[in-house]
């Protein structure tokens, strides 16, 4: 059997992502005391573009914008609608679980990369699937209270939409192979934050109550969570199948468990650390599959 590895540039944006994105939940969480969700999702945005383009110039990049279509759509999808439907689900229901089904993205995801992609999962990949659907089963815990319908529903569907941005981001690689992924993820983001500031003036919502805690989460969750990590996730998703990157992304959940306990004092139950055991499985033989590794490159496999 044939593996696609994740190399070592993939693996340095896993990495980020883990760090990054899992540390931002505990950060968002403490901003959400300084205003509300959709007034720090459009401030948010405005700092990460920003700090995309600044990026650009210093590194003297072509300022040009990407193709129009798939810039439209995966700004729309991925930064406006994810980031809309996350946050509404939880000003209307939970808080922790409604971030955590949001990563139901990977098993959204491989569906639409079979019909879209035409990225066929092999037997193995199914096994590695099946585990870490089970480890994400247990971490939510749906035999727990998560929240009402309609924003368990907002969350799932928020999961949805960055799994169609996904595909649509590979797509678009595909297609315009000499776009590159800092580019991408600055024209989108600028589409995005358009609409997020847009839905922020249409909500009503409290002031902001501008502290150094809130500067701090709103540079973090800028400048890193979006800027830095959504540029990262564009390389994963280049690099590799867009299952696999799916399935990577449920790194995120695991260490947002974990910083939780490390910060917050919220200790896992016994089915979250099930959890991770099962996903942090699936995500190791992901890479490695059994069989004999080949002496030459493998051919692209969409095993």
């Amino acid at each position: 059997m044939s593996r696609t590895p994740l190399n070592r540039t993939a693996l340095a944006g896993i990495a980020i992502l883990t760090l990054v994105w899992s540390l931002n939940w505990v950060v968002s969480k403490t901003a959400l005391h300084g205003s509300g969700p959709f007034t720090f999702s459009a401030l948010r945005f405005i700092v990460g573009t920003a700090g995309l383009f600044i990026l650009l110039a210093v590194l003297r990049k072509p300022l040009k914008p990407t193709p129009w279509i798939p810039t439209l759509l995966i700004g729309l999808t991925q930064t406006a609608g994810f980031q809309t439907f996350a946050q509404w689900s939880l000003v209307s229901g939970g808080a922790g679980k409604m971030a955590v089904l949001a990563y139901s993205m990977p098993f959204w995801m491989i569906p639409l990369a079979w019909w879209v992609l035409r990225e066929k999962p092999g037997a193995w990949r199914w096994l590695c699937i099946s585990v870490a659907l089970l480890g994400f089963i247990a971490v939510v815990e749906p035999w727990q209270p998560l929240g009402a319908a309609h924003s368990i529903a907002m969350a799932l569907f928020a999961g949805l939409l960055w799994a169609l941005s996904a595909v649509l981001t590979k797509r678009a690689f595909e297609r315009y192979p000499n776009m590159t992924p800092l580019s991408l993820t600055a024209w989108q983001m600028v589409v995005g934050t358009v609409a997020l500031v847009v839905i922020a003036l249409a909500v009503p919502e409290r002031s902001i109550h501008w502290t150094a805690a809130y500067v701090g989460a709103l540079l973090y969750a800028g400048l890193l969570a979006s800027s830095i990590a959504w540029t990262a996730w564009a390389v994963i998703v280049r690099l590799v199948p867009a299952s696999v990157a799916g399935l990577t992304s449920l790194t995120v959940p695991v260490g947002g468990v974990l910083w939780a306990w490390a910060l917050l004092g919220e200790a896992p139950s016994p089915a979250e650390w099930i959890g991770i055991a099962l996903i942090t499985t699936a995500l190791i033989a992901l890479n490695f599959p059994p069989g004999k590794r080949q002496k030459s490159a493998p051919p692209a496999s969409r095993d």
